[in-house]
């Protein structure tokens, strides 16, 4: 499987680390220290996830096993309404429910596609912290589980208290610290801030 060469990454070799970036700008050093004996750890910077890298070869031949970036170059489009990306699925829902969304201004797509909006804005501070909670978990547990104060940084991780939290991860590498700050950045209070 094939890592899309725009991917935000850490890597870190022990408490040290040696790159961040897309994936792309740090693969120079990531195979530098592999290829020096070192091993090294790479992290997803949006999820967390260690990254699986096949750094065989020389840099270019491990550079050209990257795959694409995700972000693609808009596409240059004419006159009109361009294209949302509209998924045809199928809904099951009671007949007055049916007749409710009918009834709404813009018709029954026009009244889901607001409702799930307003879900999705809803849930976002929870959405939000669950995830950045679970992102810095994935890394602490990888790179600093045998660290002083790591299993008092992981319940106050969950429990959401920022103060403490910060008190557990003070003595660790600055690096480490600094990293297992940045991922849980977003899981305090509810994730709204």
């Amino acid at each position: 499987m094939s890592v899309p060469s725009d991917l935000p990454v850490v890597a870190f070799v022990g408490a040290e680390r040696i790159a961040r970036a897309t994936l792309a700008k740090a693969l120079p050093a990531i195979h530098a220290a592999a290829a020096a004996g070192e091993a090294v750890l790479v992290f997803d910077l949006v999820d967390g996830r260690a990254v699986d890298l096949d750094l065989r070869g020389d840099i270019f031949e491990a550079l050209a096993r990257l795959g694409p970036a995700l972000i693609e170059a808009e596409e240059k489009r004419g006159p009109g309404r361009p294209k949302l990306g509209v998924t045809p699925r199928e809904v099951t829902l009671l007949p007055r429910h049916w007749d409710w969304l009918t009834a709404q201004p813009g018709g029954a797509s026009v009244a889901l596609r607001k409702l799930v909006e307003g879900a999705m804005r809803a849930g976002e501070g929870p959405d939000r912290a669950r995830r950045a909670k679970e992102k810095a978990y994935r890394f602490m547990t990888a790179v600093a589980g045998d660290l002083t104060n790591y299993e008092e940084a992981t319940r106050m991780l969950f429990a959401g208290d920022w103060t403490a939290f910060d008190a557990a991860v003070e003595g660790w590498p600055e690096d480490v610290r600094d990293t297992a700050r940045e991922m849980a950045d977003g899981a305090w209070r509810n994730g709204n801030g």
